[in-house]
C-alpha cells in the first residue's frame, strides 16, 4: 500500500492541530482509491465499513426517499471528510456518495475510528465541526425550501456551489464540476421543467452560461442579489 505524503494534506481542516508524527500515523491507516465519474463510493443502506477524505474531484451525496424520489443533499469538495457514519453512531450509510467527476479519496476502515479518535482527540473535534457545519447548511436549506420562491432557491444553490467549488474564468465564475439541471432540481425541491425555465431565462438575460453539465455565473453579483432579495421584491 503506497503511503500518502503528509505535506499534501497537512493544511486540511480534518488534520488541524495534529503534529506531524501524529498525522503520519493516521495516514498509515489509510489507503487511496480512484473512482471514475458516475461510480458510487458507497450506497445508501450499505454497511458503513469505511470513512473517507476527498483528495481530488467532487462527490455528490444523494438520498432516495421511501417514495423512490432522489434528493441531492450536497456536493463534497476536495479536502472534505465524508461518509463518517461512525462519528454519528450509524451502522449504515444514510445516503449514496457518487463521484461527480473522476475523484481520488483516502479510505480508512470504520473499525479504526474509535482507536484513532481516542488517541488523537483533535481528529474527533475537527470531524464533529465538519458534521456540524453540514447540519447548519441542511437547516438553512430547509428554511429556504419553506420560505422562498423557487427562483430564489435556485439562485441560493448556484451561489453556494460557486462559493464552494467556483473558479474564475474569462466569462465569470464557473462551477468547477459537472452538474445537470436535474441535479439542481433535486437540490431545490422542484422539477426539471421549472429549473430549465429559470436557467434559460437567466441565460437569455446574460446572467449565466450553461451547457454540457457546466454552469458559468456571468453576473455573480446579480445572482447573489436574486438569492438575497426580500420577500415581495421583483
Amino acid at each position: 500500500m503506497a503511503t500518502v505524503d503528509p505535506s499534501l494534506v497537512t493544511d486540511l481542516p480534518m488534520f488541524t492541530g495534529l503534529a506531524g508524527e501524529d498525522l503520519a500515523e493516521i495516514l498509515r491507516e489509510a489507503r487511496s482509491a480512484r473512482y471514475p465519474r458516475n461510480s458510487d463510493v458507497f450506497s445508501q443502506g450499505e454497511d458503513a465499513h469505511s470513512f473517507f477524505l476527498l483528495l481530488s474531484g467532487h462527490v455528490r451525496a444523494s438520498k432516495t426517499t421511501p417514495a423512490g424520489e432522489q434528493v441531492v443533499m450536497r456536493y463534497v469538495a476536495p479536502g472534505e471528510i465524508f461518509g463518517v457514519a461512525p462519528a454519528m453512531g450509524l451502522k449504515r450509510y444514510p445516503a449514496t456518495a457518487t463521484a461527480a467527476d473522476d475523484s481520488v479519496v483516502l479510505i480508512w476502515p470504520s473499525a479504526a475510528w474509535p482507536r484513532l479518535v481516542t488517541k488523537f482527540p483533535a481528529l474527533a473535534t475537527n470531524t464533529l465541526q465538519a458534521v456540524g457545519s453540514r447540519l447548519q447548511e441542511s437547516f438553512t436549506r430547509v428554511v429556504e425550501m419553506s420560505t422562498e420562491q423557487v427562483e430564489q432557491r435556485v439562485a441560493h444553490t448556484l451561489v453556494r456551489l460557486a462559493r464552494q467549488s467556483g473558479r474564475r474564468v474569462e466569462r465569470g465564475v464557473e462551477i468547477d464540476f459537472p452538474i445537470s439541471r436535474q441535479d439542481i432540481a433535486q437540490m431545490t425541491g422542484t422539477t426539471l421543467h421549472t429549473v430549465s425555465r429559470i436557467l434559460s431565462g437567466w441565460e437569455q438575460a446574460g446572467l449565466i452560461e450553461s451547457g454540457r453539465q457546466r454552469i458559468v455565473l456571468r453576473e455573480p453579483d446579480r445572482i447573489v442579489a436574486l438569492a438575497e432579495q426580500a420577500p415581495g421584491e421583483v
